[in-house]
Order: C-alpha cells, then sequence, then structure tokens
C-alpha cells in the first residue's frame, strides 16, 4: 500500500509538473527518531539500518534536504543522506548496484569473487582435512558475530539453529551478502535456512569450494535382503517406567525381583480426583480405580539443554520431551554422541496414541499459541527429535493404539533392511496429561479396581492404565561391528496384520492374531518350536486374554516337546499396561532377559485362566522366575501387542550372536593405576548433578566407565576430571 500509494503521488506531481502547476513528491527515507516507524526496529533493525547506504536521517539533515528539494524544479525526489561506507572492501552500495556494470560468473559474484575463492581453496588444501570445516566455521561465525552486532564470534555457538541465534530473514540475507563477499561463491539468499547452523554452513562452504559431492556417511538407498548373516540389531535402549524406572537396568531389577511401579494418582496435574473417586453428576467421571503406573517427574525437563525456551517447553506435550531425552540417552548407550548423528540419514519411528495435552494447552491462560502448532502436532512427535539431532531419514509417527511402538520396530527394521536408513530410531511413549482414559474405560468396564493387570490369572478383572516411554537404536549387526557399537539383541523377525472386520470395533480377534504370529515365524525362517518364550499383550481382561492365550496356544504351543513348553509372561503385571509404550518395554525386558539367562515371574497369578483350554498345547504361565532353557541354539522370545483400533504386531527377538574374536595385541596393554573420568555439562548445577550420578555408578571396570566417558558422549563447556584408582575406590575430583 505504501509502494502504490507513492507511485501514484510521484505520478500526480509529473502530472501537475508537466502542465505547469506546482507539486513535489517528496520519498523520504528513515529519519531517526522515538516515536514512528522506526522507533520500533529492533536492535538488529536499527544496526543494519545505520550501516547501510542510506542510514536514518537527523532532524537536521531533513530540514536541510526539504530546503533544497523545494528550491529545486524536479516534481518527485528522494531525500537521503547517502554514505560512502560500504559493507565489505570492493562491494557496491547496494543503492548503487544498478548503476554499476558487473561481468557474470559462475561461481564468484563479489568482486574479486574468482580470485578470493582460488585462495581460500588453496588455504582448505593446504589444510588438514579434519580441520577444514573448523576453518571454515570460524569465517562462519565471524561473519555471523558481525551481522548480529556481537564483539566476539564466540557469542556464536556452532550447532545452534541461526533462528535461535537471532536471524531473520533480513539479517539472513545480511550474512549470504558477507559470505558471499569473503568466500566468492555464488550463494543464495536461502543459505542459512537450507543449512541452519554454523557447523552445517561450514560444511557446506567446504564442499562448495572443493567441488565435492556431499558425503552423508549412509550408503545410498538400494534394495538390501534381510539375510540371516547381516539382521537388524538393537545397539541401545533407554526408558522411563513407573515405579521410578528410568534405565533398562532398573526396568530389570523391578521385574526379576517381583515388584511392581503402580501407585496412587498424581497430584500435580490438576485431577479433580473428588470426581475421579465419586463422580459427578449421573456419575460422569467416575475412575473405577485410583492407582496406576505414572512417571512422576514427567514434567521435569531441562529445556535450555535442547536449546528450548521455556514457553516452548511449556506447550510442548510432555511425551515429546520424554522422548528427546531417552533417544539421547539411547544414542549414548550405543556408544554414539548425539552430536555426530547430525545430517546422518537415520530414522525415527516412533509410536504414540493420546494428545490430551493440547486440552490443557488450549485451555490454559499462558501465552503459548505461537508454539501450540508444533507442540501439540502429532507429526512432530517424531519430526521434533529429527529436528533437534540433525537426522534426516524418514520420520513418522505411529498411532495404532497399544501396538503402536511395536509397529514402529517392525517399520525401522525394515527401511534398514531396504537401505532407507542407515541407523534408526524406534520406541513408542505415553503420558496421560488427563483423566480421560479413566473415567472411559470405567464406563466400558474395562478397568480393574486396583489397578492392576492380573494376565491370564483367572482373578483377572480389567485391565491397569500407566505410562512410560522406551527407545531403541537399530542398526545392520555389520554397521554395528564395523562401528564398534554394543550388540545386544537381534531382531529376528517381525509381523503387522488387522482384525479386519471382527466382532466388534475394539473387539481382539483370534485368528488375526494367529496369523501374525505365523507371519512373524516366516519373516523369521523359523518354527514355532524354535521359540523360547512369549512376552505377551496379556492385558489382563476377560475378554483379550483367553483370546490371546488360544491363539498362543494355536501356534506356538503345537508341535514342540512337552518337556520344553511355552513359557508364557507379561511385564504388564509389573507395570499396568503402558499402552503406546507397551510393546517396546515387554521388548526391553526380554532383551534383559536374552543376556542374564532368565525369565521373570508374572504377578498376581493366582490361578491360571479358566477361561482358556490350557490342555489345547504345551504352554505355561512364568508363575515363578526360571533359568532359561538350554537348547544349544540362540535363545529367542516372540513380543505381542494388538491395538485397540485392530492392528496387531509381533516381534521376535533372539539373543545377540558372539562376537567375532579380536586380533590378540602384539603387546599387554598396560593397565594404569589412576584413570581419567572426564564429565561435561551444559551448567555447574548440571555439572554436580552429572558428577554425583557417576560417582555413586556400580561398576566391575574403571577402564570401561573412562573409556564410555571419553569416547561416547558429547563434550559441553562445563567440565571437570575424576580420577578413579582401584576397583571399589571412590574416585576423585581433581579439575
Amino acid at each position: 500500500n505504501y509502494a502504490a500509494a507513492n507511485v501514484f503521488l510521484d505520478a500526480l506531481a509529473q502530472q501537475r509538473s508537466a502542465a505547469g502547476l506546482p507539486a513535489l513528491s517528496l520519498a523520504w527515507g528513515a529519519w531517526v527518531q522515538d516515536g514512528g516507524m522506526t522507533g520500533t526496529l529492533s536492535d538488529a533493525g536499527a544496526r543494519r539500518m545505520a550501516a547501510s547506504a542510506a542510514p536514518p536521517l537527523t532532524v537536521d539533515q531533513g530540514l536541510a534536504l526539504w530546503d533544497a528539494a523545494v528550491v529545486s524544479d524536479e516534481p518527485f525526489l528522494v531525500p537521503i543522506g547517502a554514505s560512502g561506507n560500504t559493507r565489505m572492501p570492493g562491494e557496491v552500495p547496494p543503492l548503487l548496484r544498478n548503476l554499476v556494470r558487473g561481468t557474470r560468473r559462475a561461481a564468484a559474484t563479489a568482486v574479486g569473487g574468482a580470485r578470493i575463492a582460488a585462495d581460500l581453496v588453496r588455504q582448505l588444501l593446504e589444510t588438514r582435512e579434519e580441520e577444514r570445516v573448523r576453518l571454515l566455521l570460524d569465517l562462519v561465525r565471524g561473519e555471523a558475530a558481525a551481522v548480529l552486532g556481537h564483539s566476539s564470534p564466540k557469542a556464536v555457538e556452532a550447532d545452534r539453529d541461526f533462528h535461535d541465534l537471532g536471524f531473520d530473514s533480513l539479517t539472513a540475507v545480511e550474512l549470504r551478502n558477507r559470505l558471499t563477499a569473503v568466500t566468492g561463491l555464488r550463494l543464495p539468499a536461502t543459505l542459512v535456512f537450507d543449512y541452519p547452523t554454523p557447523t552445517v554452513l561450514a560444511g557446506h562452504l567446504v564442499t562448495a569450494l572443493l567441488d565435492e559431492e556431499r558425503v552423508t556417511g549412509t550408503p545410498a538407498a538400494t534394495a538390501l535382503p534381510a539375510t540371516a548373516d547381516d539382521p537388524i540389531v538393537i545397539v541401545g535402549m533407554a526408558c522411563r517406567m513407573p515405579g521410578g524406572v528410568s534405565s533398562p537396568e532398573e526396568l530389570w531389577r523391578l521385574v526379576v525381583e517381583g515388584r511392581e511401579g503402580i501407585s496412587a494418582f498424581p497430584t500435580d496435574r490438576g485431577w479433580d480426583l473428588d470426581t475421579l473417586m465419586r463422580g459427578g453428576h449421573g456419575g460422569h467421571g467416575r475412575s473405577a480405580t485410583s492407582e496406576g503406573g505414572f512417571l512422576y517427574d514427567v514434567a521435569d525437563f531441562d529445556a535450555g539443554f535442547f536449546g528450548i525456551s521455556p514457553r516452548e517447553a511449556l506447550a510442548m506435550d510432555p511425551q515429546q520431551r520424554l522422548l528427546l531425552e531417552t533417544s539421547w540417552e539411547a544414542f549414548e548407550r550405543a556408544g554414539i554422541d548425539p552430536a555426530t548423528v547430525r545430517g546422518s540419514q537415520t530414522g525415527v519411528f516412533v509410536g504414540t496414541s493420546g494428545q490430551d495435552y493440547t486440552t490443557l494447552v488450549m485451555n490454559s491462560s499462558e501465552d503459548a499459541e505461537g508454539h501450540a502448532p508444533t507442540g501439540l502436532a502429532t507429526s512432530v512427535i517424531s519430526g521434533r527429535l529429527s529436528y533437534t539431532f540433525g537426522l534426516e531419514g524418514p520420520a513418522v509417527t505411529i498411532d495404532t493404539a497399544c501396538s503402536s511402538s511395536l509397529v514402529a520396530l517392525h517399520w525401522a527394521a525394515h527401511a534398514l533392511r531396504s537401505g532407507e536408513c542407515g541407523l534408526a530410531l524406534a520406541g513408542g511413549v505415553t503420558v496421560m496429561s488427563t483423566a480421560m482414559g479413566y473415567a472411559g474405560f470405567t464406563r466400558q468396564g474395562g478397568l480393574a479396581p486396583d489397578g492392576r493387570c492380573k494376565a491370564f490369572a483367572d482373578a483377572a478383572d480389567g485391565t491397569g492404565w500407566s505410562e512410560g516411554v522406551g527407545m531403541l537404536v537399530l542398526e545392520r549387526l555389520s554397521d554395528a561391528r564395523r562401528n564398534g557399537h554394543p550388540v545386544l539383541a537381534v531382531v529376528r523377525g517381525s509381523a503387522v496384520n488387522q482384525d479386519g472386520a471382527s466382532n466388534g470395533l475394539t473387539a481382539p480377534n483370534g485368528p488375526s492374531q494367529q496369523r501374525v504370529i505365523r507371519q512373524a515365524l516366516a519373516s523369521a525362517g523359523l518354527t514355532p518350536a524354535d521359540v523360547d518364550a512369549v512376552e505377551a499383550h496379556g492385558t489382563g481382561t476377560t475378554l483379550g486374554d483367553p483370546i490371546e492365550a488360544q491363539a498362543l496356544l494355536a501356534t506356538y504351543g503345537q508341535d514342540r516337546p512337552a518337556d520344553r513348553p511355552l513359557l508364557l509372561g507379561s511385564i504388564k503385571s509389573n507395570i499396568g499396561h503402558a499402552q503406546a509404550a507397551a510393546g517396546v518395554a515387554g521388548v526391553i525386558k526380554t532383551v534383559m532377559a536374552l543376556r542374564h539367562g532368565l525369565l521373570p515371574k508374572s504377578l498376581h497369578i493366582d490361578a491360571p485362566s479358566t477361561h482358556v483350554d490350557w490342555t489345547e498345547g504345551e504352554v505355561r504361565l512364568l508363575t515363578e522366575t526360571v533359568d532359561w532353557p538350554e537348547t544349544g541354539r540362540p535363545r529367542r522370545a516372540g513380543v505381542s501387542s494388538f491395538g485397540i483400533s485392530g492392528t496387531n504386531a509381533h516381534t521376535i527377538i533372539e539373543q545377540a550372536p558372539e562376537a567375532e574374536p579380536e586380533t590378540p595385541a602384539a603387546v599387554p596393554g598396560a593397565v594404569p593405576g589412576v584413570v581419567p573420568w572426564p564429565v561435561s555439562a551444559k551448567s555447574e548445577e548440571a555439572l554436580e548433578d552429572q558428577l554425583d550420578r557417576i560417582v555413586s555408578l556400580d561398576t566391575a571396570s574403571v577402564l570401561d566407565v573412562g573409556f564410555s566417558l571419553a569416547s561416547g558422549r558429547s563434550v559441553f563447556e562445563h567440565r571437570a576430571v575424576l580420577l578413579a584408582g582401584a576397583e571399589g575406590e571412590p574416585p576423585v575430583e581433581v579439575a
């Protein structure tokens, strides 16, 4: 509207002047003033305008230009205070660029660009390959600091997004212009959006200058057959589960010790506990139980660690927050520094089944609207992980209700086999932000009064809701061995299907469950007798459990020796039904059981369900913890999940293969008397917490801890070193 009005006034002045009538149109630039449009400029905008070829006019300058204009014979003029200063040596001021004839360049646009690029290429070639990105990173940070008005490049964090550093569309173009001048390259206006951090941009500039093809470290997408020689393996695991469980080891201790994670409703979520206990008008809103499996610290989130503002964190579904934390841990537990996966073809496959946090945010008085579209979007549950870690493989959020995380595992393995990615995150998450699930399932008569799942027990009287999160890191076996990652277990086979037109939308279907089991066995190249145990769905409902048990009896229970029955258990008896995280919880329990050679008992089984004819096959409930049967072949177990939507999933997990024998060292390695343990964090408080956690480690090898801390973790600005002496002695902090 300004441009249209100005053109009209200029044309009117020209028309009147041609007719001999008085007229003058002045296209003023900005004036230095406290109010008005320029008074609302940001600091960056004010600096940019002051450094331009037409800086803001002072009042004295403006009045002097007015005096000059009114005595001019021209009908329209542009009164500005032109500056003779240019932004870079040899650069034509933007105001005058259309008046200067330039020469076409294929790769350079600035004056002397070809020479500048050649000098920079020569400098890169004289630099060691591993130092080239750092050389260009210093250049990028220096120019970015100049654009933002920082006194030092240190103020520009190398791995932080340009947007978070303070760049907008105008300063992005300004940085592009400066980098064009100092590199001699033809760079697009979208540069900082295409390469969103200084480190990534520096890598692109190295590639562009040296005319190299971009290498991601991941093989091109080619069809790779699922062979027994190079199966998909689990190399990392992380979780949060009810009962204060914060690691796979803690989950294992909970189940092997026969404990449970069921407890009272949380009091920090704003739930109307009185209505839940007694019911509202007409009994609405009442819960059949007052207990469940909860993550009581779900509100605790170090937003700054992930570069997220407090306001954005508040608008984020807590499921996104938990996934960020557990994915970071899963990478580190796989021996992968999370910073090193940026730009890799790593896939993300996440199961989820509830977004009730939307209700809280949209009814809140907090100003969170700006972040709500991404904080509450289901698609962003997986996309947030890809964005934060810089992962460029497929990112998919899956909602098939209670089977979601096993479906995520199935598709992650498929993507690895097909070459769509070289590494994959797979798992699931559920957080009950509201009590909606309790009231709704109470109406359907599906909740156990004590909130506990009594899987396959005669006392089964309904399911018990819980929440949790679990993430796995998957890789091909050959890649895992080449990269030195721990191989925890093999994903031998998996399958997904649907009930179709079953006896009711939410009713389970026995034949469909049989089919998905047989499909999984076929994909693994196994017979039912090759599998020793099943981690069942086992919700503890009087309808679902008998249907599942009959399907297991009809498949795994047939054609197997009487002295080697299928051993059947369910982690839901310990932690409740974690919904979208239920399947991955069963996988983590199974991996730990394979590694320890134990099958933990299921809780709350007074007697096997009398709704099941257990004589129809060789299946035995795990009413006691038993050693894993010795068969002379790898241990194997199936894991089942069935969604209320009708989508079924079954996965077969196999014991990790024996590690390849290492070539003995020519000279025996010396064992130092003191081992340094390097520790780092993003703040002093976090560093203290890290030191406390590491000092309390119950470990058998100080060397292993030292190696893991030095090679598998990111390094942050706050650092300390612990000196660990002989085994069993507490380490001492030295710096």
